[in-house]
């Protein structure tokens, strides 16, 4: 599910689960965790890209291994995914989201905790979980961190989605490329900074790592929570049992 290759000092994780979307299952983080440690501590690499295999980046949570599951089940899920995508930061190596397609919900999230997004153009970026019935149980504090709260509130109603080019404008994405060209846009990004002295490029990462999720974790506690209270509520209970979800 996670495919891994290498473009000379720059690591390239695949998430290729296009039956789902590429979806975030358990073993889809665990991989990915244990992956981005492997590559930490490998000293011929110096970045990561992450991306996904075609239709798109990444769908979020997947909804099928979700049904699988009660309410409790629900929420250790997306708290250990919060974790997990918290711990993006604290790597000592530069992490890039390359993102075609779509980056939805959790996937959307994932990619804004990367350290540099390369978006493509028309790529759909959307968080539906309001309109679905509850909060985004984790990552606000990212969200906040990259465009500020006023934006990432905007956002996170999900009023509607935006492309590329406007998740480019407002600063959630660093670099726009066209359309099929995230990923090599991404691997040049990364080339460039595995260029650079290591110690320095980590040192750089180190001091902004708290000032990125600042309040991260509280925040996303504080968000698990409220995601538990919605899921109580009709619209939430019907889109759950849409799912298969026990409530």
């Amino acid at each position: 599910m996670i495919q891994r290759s290498s473009e000379g000092a720059v690591a390239v994780l695949t998430i290729d689960r296009p039956n789902r979307r590429n979806a975030l299952s358990e073993d889809t983080v665990l991989s990915l965790k244990q992956h981005l440690q492997d590559i930490d501590a490998d000293s011929s690499l110096r970045a990561t890209v992450i991306t996904g295999s075609a239709p798109g980046f990444c769908a979020g949570s997947d909804l099928k291994e979700l049904a699988t599951m009660d309410l409790q089940g629900m929420c250790e899920h997306e708290a250990d995914t919060g974790r997990f995508c918290r711990s993006i930061s604290q790597l000592r190596k530069p992490v890039i989201a390359a993102v075609e397609g779509f980056a939805l919900g959790g996937g959307f999230v994932l990619a804004a905790s990367c350290d540099i997004i390369v978006s493509s153009a028309s790529c759909r970026w959307h968080l539906p979980e309001v309109q679905i019935g509850w909060i985004p149980p984790w990552g606000l504090e990212t969200l906040a961190a990259r465009m500020g709260p006023v934006e990432a509130r905007r956002l996170a109603w999900g009023g509607e989605p935006c492309n590329g080019v406007e998740a480019h404008r407002i600063g959630l994405a660093d670099y726009l490329a066209k359309d099929g060209q995230a990923l090599q846009a991404a691997l040049e990004v990364g080339q460039r900074l595995a260029d650079l002295p290591d110690v320095a490029v980590a040192s750089v990462k180190a001091y902004f790592a708290p000032h990125a999720g600042k309040n991260g974790e509280t925040g996303d506690v504080i968000a698990n929570r409220m995601f538990e209270e919605n899921c109580k509520h009709p619209a939430a209970i019907a889109t759950l049992k849409k799912f298969g979800v026990r409530t």
